[in-house]
C-alpha cells in the first residue's frame, strides 16, 4: 500500500514517513505531513528542521499567491515548543501571504520568546501616527488581532502605548484583541469590563471571539455574563474553563476559591 492509499484508508503515518514527506515532491503529502506533525506534537529534530524548511516553500502556491504549506508549517511549529523555530517564524512576518503572517504571529505567541516582541510591535508602529490609527491601520490588511494577542501573552508592557489606539479599531475582532491584551498587561478591570459589555453585540461571530478572549484572560466578573451570552453552550463552557483554571491557580492549596466554585456551578448548569 502506498502512502496516499494508507492515508485514505485511515491508517496512521509513522514519524519517519511524515518527516520524509516534508521533503518530497507530492504537495498533498507534504501538507498532510506538516499538519500531522503539528497535531501529534512530534518533537524529533527532523520534524522541526523539516517544518522550518517548509516555511520557505515556493512550490505550493494558490492562484491568489498564498502559500498553504507555509501556513501549515507555521501553525505546526507553534505546537512543537522548540525555540529554534523563532527566527524563521519572525521572518515569516514579512511574507506576502496574510495567513502566513497570522499563523506566524500565533505560533510566536505560543512559543513565548521575547525575541519576537520588537518585530510584532513594528506592525503596530507602522499603523500609528500621532497616537492615532493611520488609514492603513484601520483595515484588516495585517493580522492585528493575532499580533495584539501575542503581545499580551508575552507580557510586553512596553507595547501598551501602541496597543491603546487599537481599542477604537473599526473591526470588532481587533478591538476585542486589544482589550484582551491591555487587561493582560495592566490588570485594569476597565478593559475586562469593556469585553463583558461587548458580549451584547448583535454579531454572533463577534460574541464567539469575545468568549474566547474572556476565557483567555480568566476574567472572573465575566462568569455570569458568559453563561448567559447568546452563543453555543460548548463555547461558553470553553470560556468558563479558562476562568476556572485561573481560579484554581489562585485557590489555597487545600480548597477551591469561592470564584472557582461559582464557575463550576455555572458550568454544571450548562451541561
Amino acid at each position: 500500500m502506498d502512502d496516499q492509499a494508507q492515508i485514505q484508508a485511515g491508517e496512521p503515518l509513522t514519524i519517519a514517513q511524515a518527516i520524509e514527506h516534508l521533503h518530497g515532491e507530492d504537495l498533498g503529502l507534504r501538507a498532510y505531513a506538516s499538519w500531522w506533525l503539528g497535531k501529534f506534537r512530534v518533537k524529533e529534530p527532523g520534524a522541526v528542521t523539516g517544518l522550518i524548511a517548509a516555511l520557505q516553500d515556493d512550490a505550493d502556491r494558490t492562484p491568489e499567491g498564498g502559500y498553504p504549506l507555509r501556513r501549515s508549517a507555521a501553525r505546526a511549529l507553534g505546537k512543537l515548543a522548540d525555540l529554534q523555530a523563532v527566527p524563521a517564524l519572525i521572518d515569516c512576518l514579512k511574507c506576502a501571504d496574510f495567513y502566513v503572517r497570522e499563523a506566524a504571529a500565533q505560533s510566536l505567541e505560543m512559543l513565548a520568546d521575547p525575541r519576537c516582541i520588537e518585530p510584532l510591535m513594528a506592525f503596530l508602529s507602522a499603523a500609528i501616527g500621532d497616537g492615532k490609527l493611520l488609514p492603513q491601520g484601520e483595515d484588516f490588511s495585517e493580522p492585528y488581532d493575532a499580533i495584539l494577542e501575542a503581545l499580551g501573552t508575552l507580557g510586553a508592557t512596553v507595547a501598551v502605548p501602541l496597543i491603546q489606539p487599537f481599542l477604537d479599531h473599526p473591526i470588532a475582532r481587533v478591538r476585542s484583541a486589544g482589550l484582551r491584551s491591555m487587561y493582560q498587561l495592566t490588570q485594569d478591570t476597565v478593559y475586562g469590563d469593556r469585553l463583558v459589555q461587548a458580549l451584547s453585540d448583535s454579531d454572533l461571530q463577534v460574541r464567539r471571539a469575545l468568549l474566547s478572549d474572556l476565557g483567555a484572560i480568566g476574567y472572573l466578573p465575566a462568569a455570569v455574563p458568559i453563561s448567559q451570552a447568546h452563543a453555543e453552550n460548548s463555547l461558553k463552557l470553553i470560556a468558563l474553563k479558562g476562568l476556572l483554571e485561573a481560579q484554581i491557580m489562585l485557590s489555597p492549596f487545600d480548597r477551591l476559591s469561592d470564584g472557582a466554585i461559582q464557575v463550576m456551578q455555572l458550568m454544571d448548569e450548562l451541561l
